[in-house]
């Protein structure tokens, strides 16, 4: 297996590191899934997330001027690599000023993630700043466990508001309960709801649009019908702070009482986050 990459255009440096801090923020340890024409950040652990299940992807002809792998063999031209997020969002806060940077495999004594970020000087010389980052090589044997999530048809789909303003909703609610209670239809309506013993608070946006409905079964439903999930407030409280910036494309999908799940666009970077519902 062989990978070695390098940017050298500031805009995409500084996307790919913002990428890289809102990975850290979702995801404590994720897998990296490295093809020939893509990048993959995945969560997919049941046990440890508690259900929660993340895909991100990039174009990697978007971000890096080289780019060069080998996978585990021809047939199976992947790679697989488990590391803790913080790691690499930590090694890349130094880009600000950078000229360059390398990513490339290596074996230090153990597996590395060899992250090398050339920085720009006064004089003519230059200083590289390298970060080894431990990795766990991930065998064919689990790839099968870390394949796309497979996408169930949402019994509403809605465009989301702000996240900005939906995260400093939900940080009031979640001083109230633990859970929430996300209602949407497919007259452009959301609610968000929490209650305790003393107290119920819900919150209405109204006017935020439905996408196009890609179920049969949507196009009979009633417009005003209300479509509920009841969550974790933590987990939809995480999903909303680990947005760096507001993405040009942001869309919630209800399928009652199982799971909510969003996607969202960054420019040429696509964000799936699931979040089954409580029992």
């Amino acid at each position: 297996m062989k990978f070695r990459a390098k940017i050298v255009d500031a805009a995409c440096l500084n996307h790919f590191t913002r990428v890289t801090h809102m990975i850290a923020k979702l995801a404590k340890i994720c897998t990296l899934r490295i093809r020939p024409a893509k990048l993959n950040f995945i969560l997919s652990d049941k046990i440890a997330s508690g259900g929660v299940r993340m895909w991100c992807e990039l174009e990697q002809e978007n971000f890096f001027s080289e780019f060069q792998m080998e996978g585990v063999s021809a047939d199976n031209n992947e790679i697989y690599l488990e590391l803790t997020s913080e790691n690499l969002s930590r090694a890349l806060r130094t880009v600000q000023n950078a000229r360059t940077l390398k990513i490339k495999l290596t074996n230090k004594y153990f597996p590395c993630l060899t992250v090398s970020v050339e920085l720009q000087s006064v004089s003519s010389s230059s200083r590289i700043i390298t970060h080894d980052i431990p990795i766990n090589v991930i065998p064919r044997k689990l790839w099968k466990d870390l394949q796309e999530p497979l996408v169930p048809d949402p019994d509403v789909s809605i465009n989301l508001p702000l996240l900005k303003t939906m995260k400093n909703i939900v940080e009031k609610m979640k001083n109230i309960s633990s859970h929430l209670v996300i209602e949407a239809n497919l007259n452009g309506e959301l609610n968000l709801k929490t209650e305790s013993e003393l107290v119920c608070i819900t919150t209405h946006f109204k006017g935020l649009g439905n996408p196009p409905l890609a179920s049969e079964s949507c196009r009979d439903r009633c417009p005003e019908e209300m479509t509920e999930v009841h969550i974790d407030i933590k987990k939809l409280l995480q999903f909303l702070a680990g947005q760096q910036v507001n993405p040009t494309k942001a869309v919630c999908n209800v399928v009652k009482n199982r799971i909510v799940y969003f996607d969202l666009l960054h420019e040429d970077v696509s964000l799936q986050y699931f979040i089954p519902a409580l029992s």
